[in-house]
């Protein structure tokens, strides 16, 4: 697997990147296609003595790749324009230095044609308006309610559904960037499996994992890491990470990558002492055989949830046909999540609703949590859907309870 993920990151290396500059100029010329009026999207900013690494707004990153603080995007059905802001030679020696329209390469280095400062957004887009009032702007940003004082007898819409519609397929360079961040999210776990003991805390397991990310040169997880023992196994977003761990417990390891600023999502659950007891494996395998049977069912055309023909009855009804409480009771009442979600840019990316289409990439992750017997089990894989049925991505990372214990073992 080390030689494998050597391989990937020479490839990526030579390639400059996972997504080359003209995939996000066809990205913009998708949503040009049937555009009737102008889309704005303002990039995040960073403050003048910001000490937290900067992560761009990912519809903006989606459109432009643009890693950068401070820059808008405007898409007309004729063109598309980035505007920078200039050179500040005071912040640029807290954050290093950042690109600027005046810079002779900066065409070439964003991959536009159109590159102004940013002093020259308002006339620009008076000039677009001219021809059309639609105006495209994502509601939940500060520039956007400007843009309205601004343009009050304008129309404004959000642009989110048009974009979601795009992100919700990947392409082939953003399938491999998954896929790297997949690969090194299973060498994580696997790190930590041979790590874990009794005795030890949840932090620690958590750290052996965040190791093996940043030492693959991914930026940053994907989520904070969820690693719950004993009763917090039975809490779905635990992130504490503070519980000292022992033997006859299982451990929710739900913790994933990102690399390249594309994200990964796995969980599987282990037992403390590298074998499960009866109980554990009981419910265990009822958890992995519904999981089983949905990625069977994932095909295109497949609904998640929603009919009585989806992804998450067939997990239910599986759960109830395979297992029971300490009462006696369906386990299906001990499912309380939704199935899964797509994954992307961002950890849950955007969902632009109806069946599954070849090229989506999502989670499936059933899970029993009873609190009652401090027991919680959740598997989850990253799908993707291709024109017959799906790939795992994690497939890699055993799930197979032999298979764990086979692997935990020193």
């Amino acid at each position: 697997m080390r030689r494998v993920l050597w391989a990937v990151f020479l490839l990526r290396l030579a390639a400059g990147g996972p997504i080359p500059t003209s995939e996000y100029a066809t990205r913009r010329a998708a949503l040009r296609k049937d555009l009737h009026g102008s889309i704005i999207l303002f990039g995040r900013s960073e403050g003048n003595d910001d000490p937290y690494a900067f992560i761009q707004e990912p519809n903006f990153y989606y459109l432009t790749g643009w890693t950068e603080p401070g820059a808008i995007l405007l898409i007309t059905p004729i063109q598309d324009t980035l505007f920078l802001p200039h050179h500040n030679e005071r912040r640029e020696k807290f954050t290093g230095k950042h690109a600027s329209a005046e810079d002779h390469n900066v065409q070439t280095l964003a991959g536009f044609e159109h590159v102004l400062a940013v002093e020259k957004f308002e006339a620009t887009l008076d000039q677009a308006l001219d021809t059309s009032e639609q105006v495209y702007a994502l509601p939940n940003q500060s520039e956007s309610a400007k843009l309205k004082d601004r343009y009050p007898f304008r129309t404004f819409s959000d642009p989110s559904p048009m974009i979601a519609k795009l992100r919700v397929k990947k392409s082939v360079a953003e399938i491999a960037a998954i896929q790297h961040s997949t690969d090194v999210t299973v060498q994580g776990h696997l790190a930590a499996w041979k790590r874990m003991s009794s005795g030890l805390y949840e932090y620690q397991i958590a750290a052996t994992v965040s190791n093996v990310f940043f030492e693959n040169g991914c930026e940053r997880h994907a989520y904070d890491p969820i690693v719950g023992s004993g009763p917090n196994s039975t809490i779905l977003h635990y992130g504490v990470n503070k519980r000292r761990m022992d033997t006859g417990e299982v451990v929710v390891m739900d913790t994933a990558a990102e690399c390249d600023d594309y994200a990964s999502d796995v969980t599987r659950t282990i037992p403390v002492s590298g074998k499960f007891t009866a109980r554990q494996r009981e419910v265990y395998e009822v958890v992995l055989g519904a999981q089983k049977a949905a990625i069977a069912a994932v095909k295109p055309g497949a609904r998640v949830g929603g009919d009585e023909n989806s992804l998450t009855k067939i997990v239910k009804d599986y759960m109830d046909a395979h297992g029971k409480d300490l009462h006696g009771q369906p386990l299906s009442k001990y499912f309380i999540h939704g199935l899964g979600h797509p994954v992307g840019i961002q950890v849950h990316d955007p969902q632009a609703g109806g069946p599954l289409e070849a090229g989506m990439v999502l989670t499936i992750e059933p899970g029993i949590y009873i609190p009652e017997e401090n027991l919680g089990i959740r598997i989850e894989d990253v799908v993707l859907v291709t024109d017959n049925g799906a790939r795992v991505m994690s497939a890699a990372l055993p799930k197979e309870p032999d298979e764990i214990e086979k692997a935990m073992a020193r």
